[in-house]
């Protein structure tokens, strides 16, 4: 349904402060016009009556491989992307970067190319994750398969893409300063992840201007009382990010709720969700309530954001407004995008609507009703 004026009334919309009550959102076209008082609503405006239902900024998962059955990585084509795109619309997350394990350098290339041909708008980018890892914290990921992040292989993986590459998962220890710069200059944010750095090794990296770091607690250094490894230089560096999967399998609950005591505003969600698969390098189990390889070892999620949140509020006592800053506001803040996870004049109009059992009532993407 495409209405070019609407107006979002009787719900509790969160204006990326707090959540606030009897106040219209306001959707002109693609963007968003602001937040007003009920008797403000211009003329020429359809109300939409959420009936109580919680109103947010679209979600936004800066890491994810794909839902249902589309791997990206075991089948990329533009109909997969599209695939992905419409499934995640339907959960509330109106903005993803899609995501590629460690894989041959020849699937990095190709997957850049399909992206950058199918010219996505849900999708924001491609976040590789690999290969230029640690491999003695490889987690899922083929050791045959990692390699060194020397300057030739990074140019090869850039080439030809224009800007599809945003996000690059890299073990800190293990990078040139020279490549680090390189991919910088190329406008990749950088995350440390897969690593076994040492806190001093791991401080350096963000001093050079790697600013996040992937899935907090897994795949890393430990944090030791001799040698508080990379956890420890997340925690003290005063600009350093982190994401997290707050599935309660990932990481433990009590340990998110540590984590966010220590990192506040610095400490963001991601859903690091995969698909079922049987082919390929990557080969997802189902498992109860996540995925696994054929032997058991652990890999991706089987989240949507949306529950994510609900995971926070409900299990690691984190508020509701609060929870949704870490899928909204702070994901955006890391890929330095301000016309996404807000309500700000002039930002895309991409709503969530979903009630206080936390199940989708409504999506808007750029002004139209998706779901």
């Amino acid at each position: 349904m495409t209405t070019k004026n609407i107006a979002l009334v009787n719900g509790v919309i969160f204006n990326g402060q707090s959540l606030v009550n009897n106040q219209a959102l306001l959707l002109a076209d693609e963007k968003v016009c602001g937040i007003v008082a009920l008797s403000d609503i211009p003329a020429g405006y359809v109300k939409q009556d959420v009936e109580g239902a919680y109103i947010s900024p679209g979600l936004i998962d800066l890491q994810i491989y794909g839902t249902g059955d589309d791997l990206f990585s075991a089948d990329i084509h533009r109909s997969a992307i599209g695939r992905i795109e419409q499934n995640l619309l339907a959960q509330g997350c109106t903005s993803f970067m899609l995501t590629l394990a460690t894989n041959t350098l020849e699937v990095f290339e190709q997957a850049v190319q399909v992206f950058a041909n199918a010219n996505p708008k849900v999708a924001l980018g491609l976040h590789l994750e690999g290969p230029f890892l640690n491999i003695h914290k490889r987690g899922a990921h083929p050791g045959e398969l990692i390699v060194e992040g020397t300057i030739d292989r990074i140019k090869r993986l850039l080439r030809g893409g224009g800007e599809v590459v945003k996000m690059m998962t890299v073990a800190p220890e293990l990078m040139h300063i020279e490549s680090i710069r390189y991919l910088l200059e190329h406008d990749v944010v950088l995350s440390a992840g897969h690593s076994a750095a040492s806190f001093k090794q791991a401080m350096l990296g963000f001093d050079r201007g790697i600013t996040t770091s992937t899935h907090l607690w897994n795949a890393m250094s430990p944090f030791h009382h001799r040698d508080t490894g990379l956890p420890g230089a997340i925690f003290s560096h005063p600009s350093a990010r982190a994401s997290i999967i707050v599935d309660g399998i990932h990481v433990d609950y009590t340990a998110v709720r540590l984590s966010k005591k220590l990192l506040g505003d610095r400490l963001f969600l991601i859903s690091d969700a995969v698909a079922r698969c049987d082919k390929g390098i990557y080969q997802h189990v189902f498992k109860d309530d996540h995925y696994v390889l054929p032997d058991g070892t652990l890999s991706g999620s089987a989240l949507s954001l949306l529950q994510a949140v609900a995971n926070c509020v409900n299990h690691a006592g984190i508020s509701l407004d609060e929870a949704l800053r870490m899928a909204t506001v702070y994901p955006a803040d890391v890929i330095g995008r301000t016309d996404i996870g807000n309500f700000n004049s002039g930002s895309w109009a991409n709503v969530v609507v979903f009630d206080h059992d936390f199940r989708i009532n409504s999506v808007y993407f750029q002004g139209e009703r998706v779901v």
